[in-house]
């Protein structure tokens, strides 16, 4: 008996071999019919024995690509139509483009024998790939996935790549960017001044000599350039850095293999896998002494970052070199990465010897992931290569929204359906070129799926890029707090339904009262939120300036802790509690402090758990002045001593009765009715107390770091006893410190809180996105909190 069915399968799977794969199982059990790609994933009917189109249904869903992520699947049964042969058609365009895009896929171990392979005809070609592996999103110019919408579009495929992109049976059937070096990109070294010094195998083996001299060479990857130097080679890295502008803040290492990396850094099998998965990120890991990197690649880190190749070109180079390279991004700090030859000979003419480039054009500009295991998994903390543009499914249909995201380590998000597809990293708004990037992206991402966004939703700080941008879009807007946005995100990374207690720590967010936050407690869910609990506020003496000086929060610390309410050299006079801080200034900029504080002149109030984490750090003589965000609480964490279990006290002080509103629906039903909760304010001084006083008795810094840290972890369990809500999500950058993150998730279970934690989405400002997109399709859904 004959039967025909027709399956709809949408998810990541264009770019896969998914056409391949079922044109071999419907041939397999002798089916008529055809597949093609349309707007939305597969479209394929299939015919023949009903028996066998069973099995081919069953294969069809336990049996995908490796690469394949099917997120929908729809059937329907047809009438039989009498097709007896298989085939596989031309895609289909119109109608609402839901295809998930796939991010670039590292080299796989069939390509890479290939080109290692001196009897192959790829051999030694640095652009080999298949349908498992190679670029996608970089080279996407619109959907659906085919060649002509790439930008290999400009190269013609030789006969023997035409034969394999044609025959079904093909590793290499429809793989777009399918070439070999007959018809496919080329190398060649240049000067700074766009000289051509060399081609093809020539220019990537001069590449590596400058390498092995000591020169700094501009390679072209994926998704931009990287500079790369000789990571042993501490002269190396310093001209580096100089050129970089870029002078204490890690840089990241590129080495040949898994055996490589274990020579530098301890590298646990989670790692391992990690390393050589096909997303290929950065992996932060803790450095083994006596490696041979140079100290000044992470000065005074104990971790390194390290990837292993994603590309032929990349293996190739590492293959030859034999030592550890730095692989950082091909920008000046705070800019975007180079993309195009023209770009990085303008902007990176100053810090390169040498430019490796390749003549397919990149599309799109995109990042290295970096991750780090916490709490036993792998976890984001910069989301682009091997994940962007994935999305995250949402609980439901949502109208399209664009959610702009934050200031500081920016990214976009954009809701179709029931996906919101997240971009890569796009970094700080702090530069033009930056802003620049910023304009690109978005323009990028609609244009893409041909979405027109509903409304825009942005940061609730009036002052950040993004939120101006949001503002002049001339589209309907949605202003979302900073940390409600962090819970909301964690919320839906998990999938999670409900309320939660969130807790949102960070360095800065603009606060619903217009004080700086940062070291909340939110009671809620997309829908809304009630600010059950927070850090005691201080005070910021120049505000954005205490961001870098750690010795400025401190100050404002201390002020508020001391009761000092007059101006003058108040550091002195409590200099018996102050240490390294009180030293940290010269008698004129104590007494400018001060006055600013006294009559609150540019010193904003905070309540920032990472602007406590600066404090400390500037109170114990850690770090009083940084190079970039975040600086000194990573050396805190570095510094912890994980046996030592002690900690200290906050005091709870109540501050009123939680009350609901129609605002902030979904918080009272997460209230345990039991405990009556309280508003609470949590007051650090009696911790800073015990800190200083410890520290004047001699109790080593690594001992006082772990027990700051426990203390932290421990009143969020206490806060979360004290609310009773079973759900506890902990997001925001402070989460990227693996010691709090670890201390505070198991002290929370052991007191029976189920804990919610990021680990495709980064903790930090990179997910702001997703949580804008949330609130904002729950005001749209409740008919409230749209400005047009």
């Amino acid at each position: 008996m004959r039967h025909r069915l027709r399956v709809e399968i949408e998810g990541a799977v264009q770019g896969v071999g998914f056409r391949p794969f079922v044109y071999r199982l419907a041939t397999d059990e002798a089916l008529g019919g055809w597949v093609l790609n349309d707007a939305r994933g597969i479209l394929l009917e299939v015919e023949g024995d009903e028996e066998a189109v069973r099995r081919f249904r069953k294969r069809l869903l336990e049996e995908p690509p490796p690469r394949a992520r099917v997120v929908a699947v729809r059937e329907r049964d047809l009438a039989p139509a009498g097709e007896a042969a298989f085939e596989i058609r031309f895609s289909r365009e119109g109608g609402v483009k839901t295809v998930l895009v796939l991010p670039d896929v590292a080299t796989c171990g069939i390509c890479l024998a290939e080109v290692r392979d001196p009897g192959n005809r790829r051999h030694r070609y640095p652009f080999a790939n298949c349908t498992n592996c190679g670029p996608r999103f970089t080279i996407l110019r619109s959907l659906p996935y085919d060649r002509p919408n790439t930008t290999m579009a400009g190269f013609a495929l030789c006969p023997d790549c035409k034969k394999e992109y044609g025959d079904p049976r093909d590793r290499r059937f429809h793989a777009q960017p399918n070439a070999c070096d007959a018809c496919g990109p080329h190398l060649e070294l240049w000067s700074p001044s766009g000289d051509v010094l060399a081609t093809a195998d020539e220019a990537l083996l001069a590449g590596c000599d400058a390498l092995s001299e000591g020169r700094i060479v501009a390679v072209k990857g994926l998704g931009g350039y990287h500079l790369m130097c000789d990571a042993r080679r501490a002269a190396a890295v310093a001209a580096l850095r100089e050129r970089k502008a870029r002078y204490e803040k890690p840089l990241a290492l590129m080495v040949r293999d898994v055996v490589m990396a274990r020579a530098l850094c301890d590298v646990s099998e989670e790692a391992a896998l990690l390393l050589e998965s096909p997303e290929r990120p950065i992996v932060l890991l803790s450095a083994r002494p006596g490696s041979g990197v140079a100290e000044n690649v992470a000065p005074g880190n104990p971790n390194l970052g390290l990837m292993l190749p994603a590309t032929p070109l990349h293996h190739l180079m590492l293959d030859r070199l034999g030592f550890p390279v730095v692989a950082t991004s091909g920008n000046l700090s705070d800019e975007p990465i180079c993309t195009n030859e023209a770009e990085a000979l303008s902007r990176l003419g100053g810090m390169a010897d040498f430019f490796l480039v390749h003549d397919r054009p990149v599309e799109r500009h995109v990042d290295d992931s970096v991750a780090r295991i916490m709490d036993g998994v792998p976890r984001l903390l910069r989301r682009a290569r091997g994940w962007a543009p994935l999305p995250v499914r949402l609980g439901s249909g949502v109208p399209s929204i664009l959610a702009v995201g934050a200031h500081l380590k920016n990214a976009v998000a954009l809701a179709v359906g029931r996906q919101a597809f997240l971009s890569q990293h796009i970094g700080d708004l702090e530069t033009p070129e930056a802003l620049a990037a910023f304009e690109r992206v978005i323009a990028d991402l609609t244009r893409l799926y041909e979405a027109r966004p509903a409304a825009v939703a942005h940061d609730l700080h009036p002052d950040y890029l993004s939120t101006r941008w949001a503002l002049g879009s001339g589209l309907p807007t949605v202003a979302v707090q900073h940390h409600h946005a962090h819970l909301a995100a964690c919320l839906a990374e998990n999938g999670a339904r409900g309320p939660a207690l969130g807790v949102t720590w960070d360095g800065t967010g603009y606060g619903t009262d217009g004080t700086v936050w940062g070291g909340e407690f939110l009671l809620g869910d997309a829908g809304g939120f009630v600010r059950v609990a927070h850090l005691r506020p201080f005070r910021l003496p120049g505000g954005e300036a205490a961001i870098r000086e750690p010795r400025r929060s401190a100050a404002g610390l201390l002020w508020e802790m001391t009761g000092e309410r007059a101006p003058g050299d108040f550091l002195e006079r409590h200099g018996e509690v102050s240490f390294g801080t009180a030293g940290a200034f010269t008698a004129t900029e104590k007494r400018v402090l001060a006055s600013m504080i006294a009559s609150d002149l540019n010193s904003p109030l905070t309540s920032s758990c990472g602007r406590l984490f600066d404090a400390v750090a500037s109170l114990l003589g850690v770090a009083q002045r940084c190079s970039f965000e975040g600086q000194a609480a990573m050396q805190l964490e570095w510094l912890a001593d994980e046996t030592e279990q002690g900690s200290w006290n906050f005091s709870f002080e109540e501050t009123g009765p939680l009350t609901f509103s129609e605002v902030h629906p979904g918080a009272e039903r997460a209230v345990d009715a039991s405990v009556s909760p309280s508003k609470m304010l949590l007051d650090w001084s009696p911790l800073i107390e015990a800190l200083l006083a410890e520290s004047s008795a001699g109790v080593p810094i690594s001992r006082l770091s772990a027990r700051f840290h426990n203390s932290l972890a421990a009143v969020i369990a206490e806060v979360a006893r004290r609310v009773g809500c079973p759900r506890v999500a902990l997001s925001g950058g402070c989460f990227q410190n693996r010691l709090l993150t670890e201390r505070a998730a198991a002290g929370l279970r052991r007191e029976g809180f189920e804990v919610l934690l990021h680990r495709e989405v980064p903790p930090n400002d990179g997910g702001i996105c997703l949580g804008q997109v949330a609130v904002a399709a729950a005001r749209l859904a409740a008919g409230r909190g749209i400005l047009v």
